[in-house]
């Protein structure tokens, strides 16, 4: 069960009075913060804390979907055209020589996802969280009615409120990294299964691009000695297991790596003292972790906030920021949608890494079948865009 936090533990005077304060201020959070400025919320943001041995160029990108770019522009933060690669089509290949494909043309839509720049995402959102009179940068967490954790998987906050986070590991391993390649990308974002492991090419620099972002899902045992290879070796090793599918690659970036684990909060909402006039609740990785295989983690998130701020903002007059029963409505909400999209994905990750020969001819067949699916490949693939969704 969850523990109540009395005012005294934030150990900070209040200046003034906030609505609601929000610790984290990545790309959740802020634009959680824009949205409930929106509503005329006084909202405290306090700025994250930076890790030991981060890397200063980010090299990560995030596969955002039609829902999160509709909902970040309406905020205005979304990113100059070379920072957001619209993608237009998708590849799947596997070991055995199935090979799954998706295309905008065949959606009728104007991109089935857009790779998006992390920092020039945040730096976007940052500038519109500056122009925001209602948002006040925090350095440290203040006493407010609503308390928004969106600090990431390692949340302290979370840890503070006594909530149990239930983490199943893979065994396996992201690296992160960015390459230049020989060939440009022609907008494809690309996926390669083999041997357990996941390797994805998502396009970047815009539409005459020839860089791509890489997210290889590796078993953890084998991630040490690839994190200390010579980049050339690196490179060649990302060059065989793509298939040479756009030439000679070469590193252009950092590598970073992070263990892959299914996680998720036994609460998402909880109440900060017996009164009941302050409470708090989780949001983006802070409440919940995906497998990357379908780039879906960023897109949760800031449905998480999109989902909290629909909450607030419908709320009956009479209800305080604070109140239990509607903010329950929202860990309900986001609760179902990420049942959904944590089962598809645990069960995507045994089915497509799992070395056993008969889920390998089930893999095989499976995939070509599904190819050919039509109405079931067309319903899946806008499931992933986030367009004709129902609200859970």
């Amino acid at each position: 069960m969850a523990a109540m936090v009395s005012d005294a533990s934030y150990n900070c005077p209040m200046t003034k009075a906030f609505d609601i304060c929000i610790r984290g201020a990545g790309m959740v959070g802020q634009t959680l913060a824009l949205l409930l400025a929106r509503d005329r919320l006084r909202v405290g943001l306090v700025r994250p804390t930076v890790a030991p041995g981060v890397p200063a160029v980010d090299v990560r990108a995030y596969a955002l979907n039609a829902a999160s770019k509709g909902l970040i522009e309406s905020l205005r933060g979304w990113p100059d055209a070379p920072q957001a690669t619209p993608v237009r089509q998708m590849r799947i290949s596997s070991e055995g020589g199935a090979q799954l494909q998706f295309s905008a043309e065949e959606m009728a839509v104007s991109a089935l996802a857009w790779i998006v720049d992390v920092p020039a995402l945040e730096a976007r959102l940052a500038q519109a969280v500056g122009f925001q009179a209602l948002i006040e940068p925090l350095e440290s967490p203040q006493v407010a009615s609503l308390t928004v954790v969106c600090e990431g998987r390692a949340s302290r906050s979370r840890a503070e409120f006594g909530v149990e986070f239930v983490s199943t590991p893979y065994g396996q391993t992201a690296i992160a990294t960015r390459l230049r390649c020989e060939r440009p990308h022609a907008q494809v974002a690309f996926q390669w299964f083999a041997k357990g492991e996941i390797l994805a090419f998502l396009p970047l620099d815009g539409e005459q691009g020839n860089s791509v972002a890489v997210v290889w899902s590796v078993a953890t045992e084998r991630a040490p000695d690839l994190l200390r290879m010579e980049p050339q070796l690196f490179a060649q090793e990302l060059q065989a297991l793509s298939q040479n599918a756009l030439g000679h690659v070469e590193l252009s970036g950092d590598r970073v790596a992070w263990p892959l684990v299914s996680a998720q909060a036994q609460q998402w909402v909880g109440q900060m003292s017996a009164s009941g006039k302050q409470a708090w609740a989780l949001a983006g990785d802070a409440a919940h972790a995906v497998h990357p295989l379908a780039g879906q983690g960023l897109n949760l998130g800031l449905a998480d906030a999109a989902e909290l701020a629909r909450v607030l903002h419908e709320r009956e007059y009479w209800r305080s920021v604070s109140d239990q029963k509607m903010l329950r409505r929202y860990e309900r909400s986001r609760k179902v949608a990420l049942s959904t999209m944590g089962g598809a994905m645990d069960g995507l990750q045994q089915l497509l890494t799992r070395q056993d020969a008969p889920l390998q001819s089930l893999r095989e067949w499976g995939m070509k079948g599904f190819d050919r699916s039509g109405p079931l490949k067309r319903w899946v693939a806008q499931r992933a865009m986030g367009i004709n969704k129902e609200r859970s």
